[in-house]
């Protein structure tokens, strides 16, 4: 795993402004937008592979803090009341818009949600009103795979439809980060767009497969942990619960892949969840390390926040490699429609040359 700090950019620290936005560094391969940004998860991806971010937004207080300490910055809050305009140019935006309306786990209400559906239609905004510059070039939205059958598939069919209309090719794919490298069944749907007058309708955009190298929980856990043991009350009140369900342990001998590690996690009279086989009381919840790990974070990450906000900011992230490989994929046909461009310049310059000369 990439060392999460091996790109990261330093900014003085201090409230956003509008019109005080980082340069864009001579050497970035391309520049994004990190909106609903959470605590940095896609920014990190994108920026292992070469970009920069010029611009981020979230509006949760604990989500900036933990964003702060991490990137020097406090991202711009309600994307809502941002104009596009006072956005800076960029190539690519970035944007896991909140997944609750859409989510399995949670209330299963989609647009019709009245704070957070319509979220989705300030992505299209921006796209729209930055759109007839030199960008947005692409773009990369993650969500719940609960997406692709809310509303018996009306939902995911309005988002690509409205994406069409104004000027996108648009893909997308269920991935699972259990083929990328940790250990954690997490599927979520990837939805991938290149502006059509720039790249050609007929652009192919293939996801990425993962690799046959396995991640397990056993490689993953702490050993002699303080601090997080269960205890034998709560364990008999609500995680044995026979109308519960049972909860999944584990331990140093579990090789195998936990499932989605969720917001509510560290609540634990709602869920019957996965816990280790460890801790004073002999069952104990996962560390902040290894949430970080599960989740592909560097252990260098910071999470100045409480316990309970980091189980529900891991929760509510994403799995840094898979996002690390969809923006390879993204930077390959961003090279490719630079190098076409540069192409014709050259050659504009040297019918223009040719021009001269004959006369």
């Amino acid at each position: 795993m990439k060392n999460g700090n091996s790109k990261r950019k330093l900014y003085n620290i201090t409230t956003p402004s509008l019109f005080s936005v980082p340069q864009e560094s001579k050497t970035a391969e391309f520049t994004f937008i990190d909106l609903f940004a959470g605590i940095g998860g896609t920014r990190l991806g994108f920026e292992h592979v070469g970009g920069e971010s010029v611009f981020s937004s979230e509006w949760d207080k604990d989500c900036q803090k933990t964003y702060q300490a991490n990137f020097g910055e406090i991202p711009h809050g309600d994307i809502t009341k941002i104009d596009a305009k006072d956005i800076p140019d960029f190539d690519v935006l970035v944007a896991g818009f909140p997944c609750q309306p859409f989510s399995s786990i949670g209330r299963r209400q989609g647009f019709m949600h009245a704070t957070q559906g319509t979220l989705f239609y300030d992505v299209l905004r921006i796209l729209k009103d930055k759109n007839g510059t030199q960008s947005p070039k692409a773009f990369l939205l993650e969500n719940v795979q609960g997406l692709t059958t809310h509303d018996n598939g009306k939902t995911l069919e309005i988002i690509v439809n409205s994406l069409d209309e104004i000027g996108y090719k648009v893909f997308y794919e269920v991935l699972d980060s259990a083929n990328f490298g940790v250990p954690q069944q997490r599927k979520r749907i990837y939805i991938v767009g290149f502006r059509k007058d720039l790249f050609g309708d007929d652009i192919d955009f293939v996801f990425p497969r993962g690799n046959d190298k396995k991640a397990y929980i056993c490689d993953y856990l702490e050993e002699n942990v303080e601090g997080y043991s269960i205890s034998e009350h709560l364990q008999k009140t609500y995680l044995f619960k026979k109308d519960d369900g049972r909860p999944l342990l584990v331990d140093k001998k579990s090789k195998i892949q936990v499932k989605t590690l969720v917001a509510s996690y560290h609540k634990i009279q709602r869920l019957t969840g996965v816990f280790v086989k460890d801790g004073k009381t002999g069952i104990r919840l996962f560390t902040q390390n290894e949430c970080k790990a599960i989740m592909g974070f560097d252990k260098n990450f910071v999470i100045p926040v409480s316990r309970t906000q980091m189980y529900r900011q891991m929760g509510n992230s994403v799995a840094i490699p898979v996002v690390e490989e969809v923006a390879k994929k993204i930077l390959k046909h961003l090279k490719e429609i630079k190098n076409t461009s540069k192409n014709k310049a050259d050659n504009m310059v040297l019918s223009k040359q040719s021009f001269t000369g004959v006369i």
